[in-house]
This record gives structure tokens, sequence and C-alpha cells, in this order.
């Protein structure tokens, strides 16, 4: 690895002062300047020696050094803001074609153009040697993981080559949420959104002041390895749906949010979820446990095949 090295470079305080960057608070832009944090950020996805990489967000390159530092066969970042390309550019040249620099949004990024065919594994095999890794804008972080993970349930996207491993940051709040258990205070949407699809690791947390401009609150770091079954094997939108409806009246017992999901003349088809999966009706949302979730939205699916158009009501 010690020839992948990048050689002598500027440090990233230098090129923000070289270039004219600045964080732009609208766009929740915070620079991480440190190497040595960087470096602990990166080490969270695992040995990236001869692996394959898509950066999210690189910014002014930070993470970036840390990820080809690190050995990485190739980068290639995806950065929307055209202010942080010279600097990634003259990043590129000093990776020697190890680093590929995209002008775009992630979201309409095909990573099958760009990463090499041979990376690709089957679901059940162990994940490839490639992943993603970000340090997401606030703003942004909560919708893309959900439809990554919307991806990921439909093998699509990043992963079309297996189980690709994710490596994001968010802000603390929101780390806590994805990693929280049973009868945890912050057990939410995200929680079961995403632990019934992936292993989800709450790595450490960052310190607000570890960041320019420093940001109002704290930065968690988390890991993401997809299951190789799904907790809840149904439609990801269907899930989706039954989660956040129980989740919109936390505070009250899940038969609010299970009510919600059909007409108000329909109060039968509450009774008959309740009946079939045998839970107490009385339960706060918090206190489901996952096994108790598939069985809600299994009993909720049934309805949805046997009443054409149900899936599609919205009490709003």
């Amino acid at each position: 690895m010690a020839n992948l090295r990048l050689p002598p470079l500027p440090t990233i305080r230098d090129i923000i002062r070289l270039y004219g960057l600045r964080a732009e608070r609208q766009l929740s832009q915070n620079f991480l300047l440190g190497m040595n944090l960087t470096d602990k950020i990166v080490r969270q996805a695992g040995k990236l020696a001869g692996a394959h990489v898509c950066e999210v967000g690189p910014g002014p390159g930070g993470i970036t050094r840390s990820i080809l530092n690190q050995g990485a066969a190739s980068l290639t970042v995806v950065e929307k803001d055209r202010r942080f390309l010279p600097s990634l550019e003259m990043l590129s040249e000093a990776a020697e074609e190890r680093l590929k620099v995209i002008h775009g949004d992630i979201l309409k990024f095909n990573m099958e153009e760009v990463f090499p065919e041979n990376l690709k594994k089957a679901w059940h095999e162990d994940p490839p040697n490639f992943h993603i890794i970000g340090n997401l804008p606030f703003n942004v972080s909560t919708p893309l993981i959900i439809r990554w993970l919307e991806a990921l349930s439909n093998r699509r996207g990043p992963f079309v080559f297996g189980r690709t491993r994710m490596l994001l940051t968010f802000q603390k709040e929101v780390a806590e949420r994805l990693v929280a258990p049973v009868k945890d205070l912050q057990r939410s949407r995200l929680s079961i959104m995403a632990q019934h699809l992936c292993k989800v690791k709450h790595c450490f947390t960052i310190p607000g002041t570890a960041f320019v401009p420093k940001p109002d609150v704290d930065v968690g770091v988390v890991h993401f390895t997809p299951l190789e079954e799904p907790l809840i094997d149904l439609p990801f939108k269907l899930v989706e749906k039954l989660v956040r409806s129980v989740f919109h009246f936390r505070r009250k017992y899940c038969r609010r949010g299970i009510e919600s999901l059909f007409p108000l003349e329909r109060p039968d088809l509450t009774e008959e979820i309740f009946w079939k999966t045998a839970i107490d009706p009385m339960r706060r949302p918090m206190t489901l446990t996952m096994e108790e979730f598939n069985l809600l939205c299994q009993a909720y699916y049934n309805i949805c095949l046997r009443i054409p158009g149900m899936i599609d009501y919205n009490y709003r």
C-alpha cells in the first residue's frame, strides 16, 4: 500500500484558502479539516486496500485523501457543487488515475456505467469489494438513505453489485434513530426501515467542534451492511407506508396508526389486523419488535391483495 499513498499536498485548510472555498450553511455544508479524524472515519469502512469506492459529496476532499491513502484501487467522487471541482481535479492528478471526479447529483448517477462488471457478487455471497462513503449534508441525509434503502430492497443502484456496504454520516439524532432498539425513545420509522434490511452500526460520534463551520449538533458515523434476507420480505413502499403510519402517532397507541391505513367506514379492517397478529392494539409504537412489525405488514399486505386499490388509500 505504501506506493499508493498520495504525495505531499497542501492541507485541506490551505486548499480552502487557495480556492476561496466556504461552506454554505443553506446547503448544510461542513468541512472536516483534520486528517487524523478523516482517517478514523474511513477505517470504519473496513479494509479498502484494492477496493473500489464511491464517495458522495467529497467537498474539498478531506475524506477523499484518507480513502486514497488506505490503498483503494479506484475512487469515484460525485460532487454536485461546482466550486469544489478544481481542488478535486488537483487531487485526481496527484492520485495517478485512481481518482475520477464526477460533477453531478448522486441520485441521478448510474454506478453501473463507472464500476467494473466483475465487481458483482451474488446476493448470498460475501459483500462485493465495493463501498459507498459519504459525509452527507444534513438536509439530504435522511431522504438519501431512504432512497438507498429502497434501492437495496429492489437490488438496484449500488446494490446491483451485491450487498454493497455503506459508511455515512448523519446528524447525531438521526444516527441514534437508525440504530435504536426496541423500547428506546429514539425508535422510529428510520429504525425499522434500516434494521429490517441491514446490520446497522453507530461507529462513533464526531463533536460539532471538529467541523468548519461548527454545526449546532454533533455528527454520527454509521455503517450499513445489507442482510442476506430482509426481516420483512415485502415490497418496500408497503412496509414504509405501514411503518410511517404507525410512527406518525408515536405518542399514541399503535391502533391509531393502523386505523389511518383504512377509510373511516372500514374499522373492521383494523380489527382484522390485530385479531390476526394477536398484537395488543394498545401498545406504543416503539415497543413493537421487528417480528411484530413483520406480522402487521403481512396482515396489511393480505388485505391489500384482497381489496383492489386499498394500498393507494391515503387518509390525508
